[in-house]
């Protein structure tokens, strides 16, 4: 888990974290949601934002549940301190001899794709002396995870209804994922929220009695009330960061991103035209200038995809990332400014002092801005603000 630490003249690089920003993104979005709960996702160690910090701040706001993809995310939000002993944790990617009983000695909800998950679950819970809380999820059409509909999902639902009447289990969920609901209007979102109420509708008349449904991820909590049922799971949104352009910008939605990746230059130096720069020399000065020497890599999370084509606003004005990004460090032209080294370089953030945002450099690395924030590294401390 990220920590808390000063921004202090020694470090060469930080991800400020605004966690007010993220309070304010969760009662925006508690805004759009009716009477469902909110389950706030802090897998990935919350985006790269820091699970545990993120994770109070959202249930300050008002989340009621917590969302992570292994079980040792969802243990260690349990055992970090700080939250509500009685804060529903989930989590849904396991594989086979995962920490089952550790999870229901914890008090998580387990997610349950598939028979052989059912009997490991089942088989802890007898160790345990007390039932699993058990999320049946089904494939409504995204192919990964999840029961196939008809026959499996059949025998899958059967087969929880006969443990929770031995006392082994507690179905108190069944759920699914979209695939593109950051595509608005597609008709794939249309069949899965149909094959979503066929397959919930069979395991309630099936005598499943779930305490919560839920298909909406951060698109559909956005854009699609009616896939909101009875509990939303936000996630990057919860950061203020919009699913994807054709949803809407963050600012569509009343959301503020929390983060902010900066860093002190290292160096700027006068350099002749002509001069190569980086590995490669895929840029060479087309004159005489200054470059600034911005001390963060790919080892840091920098995509190198975003070489010579990524914005980075250093003294108040735009630069672009000269040649390619190395593990450590990258270069931009500083067209003959000599800002003082320690100056700050800003790679992205909210964008309100006009520097470049996590979608521009989602834009130069053609990738989504959600693997921008995520993969930032533990190399880079994050320094949280209004705690």
């Amino acid at each position: 888990m990220s920590e808390s630490v000063e921004r202090g003249a020694s470090v060469r690089g930080w991800a400020e974290v605004d966690l007010g920003a993220l309070r304010s993104n969760v009662r925006a979005l508690r805004g759009r949601i009716g009477g469902a709960a909110l389950m706030a996702v802090v897998k990935a160690d919350g985006y790269g934002h820091g699970a545990l910090p993120c994770a109070r701040a959202a249930v300050e706001a008002g989340a009621t549940w917590l969302g992570t993809a292994t079980p040792e995310e969802a243990l260690a939000l349990r055992a970090g301190g700080g939250l509500p002993d009685d804060l529903r944790i989930m989590c849904w990617l396991w594989t086979p001899g995962g920490p089952w009983q550790e999870a229901i000695e914890a008090d998580l909800d387990v997610s349950v794709s598939a028979m052989w998950a059912l009997t490991e679950v089942t088989a802890a819970a007898r160790r345990a002396g007390g039932p699993a809380r058990v999320q049946l999820k089904a494939d409504t059409g995204l192919g990964r995870n999840g029961c196939q509909p008809g026959p499996d999902w059949r025998e899958l639902v059967g087969a929880a209804l006969r443990a929770e009447a031995e006392g082994l289990v507690r179905i108190t969920g069944l759920w699914s994922h979209f695939a593109r609901a950051d595509e608005p209007g597609h008709p794939s979102i249309r069949a899965q929220l149909d094959l979503f109420r066929e397959m919930t509708a069979y395991a309630e008349g099936e005598g499943v009695r779930p305490e919560v449904r839920h298909i909406a991820n951060s698109p559909a909590t956005l854009t699609l009330p009616e896939a909101h049922y009875d509990l939303v799971r936000p996630g990057i949104a919860l950061y203020g960061i919009s699913p994807s352009p054709e949803v809407g910008t963050p600012a569509d939605f009343g959301l503020r991103p929390a983060m902010t990746l900066a860093a002190s230059l290292a160096l700027v130096k006068r350099v002749p035209g002509g001069h190569g720069v980086s590995y490669g020399h895929h840029y060479t000065t087309p004159g005489e200038t200054t470059l600034g020497l911005v001390p963060l890599g790919y080892g840091d999370g920098i995509p190198r995809h975003a070489s010579s084509a990524a914005p980075v606003l250093v003294d108040g004005k735009w630069r672009t990332v000269a040649g390619r990004i190395a593990m450590d460090q990258f270069v931009v032209d500083l067209g003959g400014d000599r800002p003082a080294a320690g100056a700050e370089a800003v790679l992205f953030g909210p964008g309100d002092r006009g520097e470049p945002t996590a979608e521009d450099w989602a834009q130069a690395a053609g990738t989504i801005a959600y693997e921008i924030v995520t993969r930032i590294g533990a190399r880079v401390p994050r320094v949280y603000v209004n705690e």
